[in-house]
């Protein structure tokens, strides 16, 4: 697994790398976190995927930022695609946690060409979004009052409140290493404020039309995107199953053997 960077309307894009660059592609999406939600299960996967873990602009290790138009689901939709053709990754399975299940599902709507299956893992879905913690970021006066410490405050406890077991100190700075400069505030804030269930709810029918194979990998525990959600998903969707697993919002912490076990059944190994 290495850092990788690529450009992307002039904007430095970094991505976790692994596996064959001459395997099947799996591109991996997230949400208010960053790709280091990824990270526990990326070596694994990339025994038979090229496995690409995304950082969308204004997060994680990606330059550029993002205010309220280029935050939104569809907007982020448009990044992916850029990132995949700058890439030269034509095709590809798409796995995706939190807000970037939304993108995700808006990609295997939109771009059907493109999306050959599709992984979400405690994402977004119907009307499960936005949660109340993210919500009073639509309030104008609450983003522009938000500062680097508050929100490093703040990330820390959503960060331990995502994972069942223990987190140490060093691997919660990990998580929350990137927001310390206000250019990163400004990003979160403004993915947090664009969030909105109608990008997915919109969707429903697109999916239920396309019936792509996914498979929903939820760790059983969240408190912010519930298990009831995933099982109200794949009774609407044809094509979607489920797979529960020990943990909670960030299961890849929790269970990364149960997690990588799932993705590569559903991807065919």
């Amino acid at each position: 697994m290495q850092r990788q960077q690529v450009d992307v309307d002039g904007i430095e894009l970094s991505y976790l790398e692994a596996g064959d660059l001459e395997a099947p592609p799996l591109v991996l999406l997230h949400g208010t976190f960053w790709s280091r939600v990824w990270q526990p299960v990326l070596d694994e996967l990339g025994k038979t995927r090229h496995c690409i873990a995304l950082d969308l602009p204004g997060f994680g290790r990606s330059g550029g930022e993002l205010d309220l138009a280029a935050a939104t689901a569809p907007a982020l939709a448009g990044t992916v695609l850029g990132a995949a053709d700058a890439l030269g990754v034509q095709e590809f399975d798409l796995a995706a946690h939190d807000i970037g299940g939304a993108i995700a599902q808006h990609l295997v709507v939109h771009q059907p060409a493109r999306v050959r299956s599709l992984v979400m893992m405690n994402a977004v879905l119907l009307d499960s979004w936005p949660v109340p913690a993210v919500e009073r970021f639509r309030d104008a006066a609450v983003r522009s009052t938000t500062t680097v410490d508050d929100l490093l405050a703040a990330r820390r406890q959503s960060t331990r409140a995502a994972v069942g077991r223990q987190l140490s100190d060093a691997e919660v700075e990990d998580y929350v290493s990137p927001w310390h400069d206000e250019v990163r505030v400004r990003s979160w804030t403004a993915m947090a404020a664009a969030a909105d269930a109608r990008f997915t709810l919109d969707l429903v029918p697109g999916l239920v039309e396309r019936a792509l194979p996914t498979r929903l990998v939820w760790g059983r525990d969240d408190e912010f995107q519930k298990l009831e959600f995933a099982q109200r998903y794949v009774d609407q969707v044809p094509g979607a199953d489920l797979v529960e697993v020990p943990g909670k919002h960030i299961p890849t912490e929790d269970s990364p053997d149960q997690v990588t076990a799932a993705i590569r059944e559903h991807l065919g190994g």
